[in-house]
């Protein structure tokens, strides 16, 4: 595979998968919690008992597999530098109809950013997911304020997750295949990762 340039390692595809998927069932059964008008999303597990048992249990692998991805990258995820700052400035060219190359390791600065949010969103999510969880063993204000804060990154969450499959699939053509097969094409990590392609790749 000469075309082909090695991404991500089995661990980190199987992580990231498990948050996706954990994610997933997490709003199919939230939902019906979030607000009376979903209540029927339940019957997609047979319950209402068996929708919050999914809620829960998911949560806790959602809270984990984002803590261990993070963990995983956080070198990376955590390093600006000025081309980083480039990229921000100009919101990495999106919004410009000139085509714009601003050199990126293997994380754009978006993809950090995302990172960085994602894991402040799962331990506030998952801490207040807690006090939900039995919420008579704490006081009505906490489990108020948590409530609010849950629902509140929930939906910051999502709307992060629309952008980020988005960018993933139809907005760069090629990146999704570093998630499912763990390697992207040479030409693709050029345009989109070329400081990571020349540290990686002797040509």
């Amino acid at each position: 595979m000469a075309n082909y340039i090695d991404r991500f390692n089995a661990a980190d595809r199987i992580l990231h998968w498990a948050v996706a998927i954990s994610f997933f069932l997490l709003v199919l059964s939230g939902l019906g919690l979030f607000a009376h008008t979903f209540f029927d999303y339940f019957d997609l597990f047979g319950g209402p008992q068996q929708g919050i048992f999914v809620h829960k249990w998911s949560g806790v692998v959602f809270l984990a597999c984002s803590v261990l991805l993070f963990l995983r990258h956080v070198g990376e995820t955590c390093s600006f530098d000025e081309d980083d700052r480039k990229w921000i400035a100009k919101l990495g060219g999106y919004l410009s109809r000139k085509e714009q190359e601003i050199p990126q390791g293997k994380f754009n600065a978006g993809q950090k950013l995302f990172g960085i949010f994602a894991i402040i969103a799962a331990l506030i999510m998952g801490a207040t997911g807690f006090i939900i969880w039995d919420p008579t063993a704490f006081s009505r204000e906490l489990t108020k304020f948590s409530l609010m804060l849950h629902g509140l990154f929930f939906t910051l969450f999502m709307v992060g997750m629309v952008v980020h499959v988005y960018l993933a699939t139809i907005g760069n053509p090629g990146t999704l295949e570093g998630m499912l097969y763990g390697q992207v094409r040479k030409r693709w990590a050029k345009k989109h990762a070329s400081k990571w392609y020349r540290k990686v790749v002797k040509d």
